[in-house]
């Protein structure tokens, strides 16, 4: 099999990269990422002298690029992980998304369709179905309803992708997961901000309550069930993939300060993000039933695992904070906290519950 990963210097993207090297029969593995502030190539330094492996700087956007590194590879499959994939950022700055995750998919699509490759595995996200009440689990024929710029781009981009298989018979299949985390993670996601926060004994920002539930997902975890779609998924359909370990954010954060020893005073309120999901739940009986994958790593192991490699990589921690990053933290979080000091103050005067009711519409 010749594989071609798209977005492969990021997180899961790398982490795919390292297991399928690892686990996958592939003559050939070609990774196509345009290096944006999550791409990460010391992500990858374990597997640069691997004869089977190569490195090609494109942008998914740019249609030459992609033809013609299309055109030399001759791919067999192609895992599409390329993304803008966080919400913050896609509320400060909307345009990307739209950009990188529906037309980068749809330059993709027609590089696929041109080269009729025999699998197109669109990764996507549990965010599509928007926020669910308990007791509720989304299988994969639930109504789309995203909140946010990031989850609706990635929902049209899903919509586009089964629409190739539908129209042109291009053999797709989408994969839906819940949150991951693990090694390699960009420290802008809720476990690497706060383990890496807390290791440095600074506050870590909590949005609004902190009720917020999520499943979690250790990417290794994840990573064996694109695999299991690769071999044996059905071409036209969509599957699930949720870790079943769903715990408020809240819970997540006191969890990491007792791994990593640090006190409870060093979490931070600050204002709630606009649009945010309160519960996003899924059921993954689909992709159990057809492949017999099921999350294996308990959350703590997995968590544990994850501080560990962050305590011992404190060098690419750093490197990858950038003066680009610390700009954006400043950004998100730099007034958050006063905000939401301003509007307790606001509620805390005569007939400031109205205000404070008004300041909480805002959110």
């Amino acid at each position: 099999m010749r594989l071609l990963i798209t977005g492969g210097a990021g997180f899961i993207g790398s982490t795919f990269i390292r297991y399928a090297l690892s686990h996958i029969t592939a003559e050939r593995l070609v990774n196509v990422d345009s290096l944006t502030y999550a791409g990460n190539l010391d992500n990858l330094a374990g597997v640069t002298a691997d004869p089977r492996y190569r490195f090609a700087h494109a942008d998914i956007c740019d249609g030459a690029a992609i033809e013609a590194i299309f055109a030399e590879e001759r791919p067999d499959a192609v895992v599409h992980f390329a993304a803008e994939s966080h919400v913050d950022r896609s509320i400060l700055s909307p345009a990307p998304s739209l950009d990188t995750n529906v037309r980068g998919t749809f330059v993709l699509l027609e590089a696929a369709r041109r080269h009729n490759v025999s699998r197109f595995i669109h990764i996507s996200t549990d965010e599509v179905y928007g926020s669910l009440e308990s007791p509720l689990e989304a299988d994969e024929l639930f109504p789309l309803n995203p909140s946010s710029v990031y989850s609706a781009s990635k929902a049209a981009s899903d919509l586009l992708a089964l629409s190739y298989f539908k129209t042109y018979g291009l053999p797709v299949i989408v994969t839906r997961a819940s949150n991951n985390y693990g090694p390699y993670q960009f420290p802008e996601k809720l476990i690497p901000l706060m383990i890496s926060n807390a290791l440095e004994c600074v506050p870590l920002p909590i949005y609004g309550d902190g009720a917020q539930v999520r499943d979690w997902l250790f990417v290794e975890d994840h990573c064996r069930a694109i695999h299991a779609v690769l071999d044996c998924g059905r071409v036209g359909e969509v599957y699930n993939i949720g870790g079943n370990r769903a715990l408020p954010n809240l819970e997540v954060v006191h969890r990491i300060l007792t791994v990593t020893c640090r006190p409870e005073s060093l979490m931070t309120h600050v204002l709630d993000r606009p649009g945010h999901d309160r519960r996003y739940a899924i059921s993954s009986a689909k992709l159990t039933r057809e492949t017999g994958w099921h999350a294996q790593v308990e959350f703590d192991d997995g968590l544990t695992m994850t501080v560990a490699w962050y305590q011992e990589h404190h060098a690419w921690i750093e490197r990858v904070r950038s003066g680009a990053y610390r700009d954006y933290y400043a950004l998100n979080y730099g007034d958050r906290r006063d905000q939401l000091f301003r509007a307790r103050a606001v509620a805390a005067k005569p007939g400031g519950t109205r205000g404070m009711a008004r300041a909480e519409r805002s959110r």
